[in-house]
């Protein structure tokens, strides 16, 4: 009988996991209004998806669901830490003769100019140049012998 409980009990919680992961819109918060109506059959559907996915794995991998569903947006923000440091590369060292301002670049990223100018190193814009098949517009100190920040 505990084990009906347990997987109950696991099932309510790989529930309530996709409903905090995809949660509805507010009323009036959908624009234009009529969309309301689809945003919300949108988020159940991605609640019901990621209930099964996580339903499938902490099954598969005898693990609970909420580690998992940690572990996973642990990794969403690593990958979209990443993803703005190559975009802060590009910003400053790819995007024409005049790179885009610090004060502009801090303020977008949620950033300090301090830490817009060590955000990112040689990988990152070799990451850049690999993804847009071009060098870099301009030169920084940014030797290519100097390490790259690890992240």
């Amino acid at each position: 009988m505990s084990a009906i409980f347990c997987d109950h009990r696991n099932m309510t919680s790989i529930g309530d996991i996709a409903a905090i992961r995809f949660p509805l819109p507010p009323p009036g918060s959908v624009t234009p209004p009529d969309l309301y109506f689809d945003a919300c059959e949108q988020a159940e559907r991605l609640r019901t998806e990621e209930a099964e996915h996580l339903e499938a794995a902490s099954e598969g991998l005898e693990a609970d669901p909420l580690l998992l569903a940690l572990e996973d947006a642990r990794a969403r923000k690593a990958a979209a830490d990443a993803e703005i440091r190559r975009l802060l590369a590009y910003g400053r060292e790819f995007h024409g003769p005049r790179p885009y301002r610090l004060d502009s670049l801090a303020q977008a990223s949620g950033m300090t100019i301090s830490g817009i100018r060590t955000a990112y190193g040689i990988r990152e814009i070799q990451e850049v140049e690999h993804a847009i098949h071009r060098e870099p517009n301009r030169r920084t100190t940014k030797s290519p012998t100097k390490e790259a920040p690890d992240h």
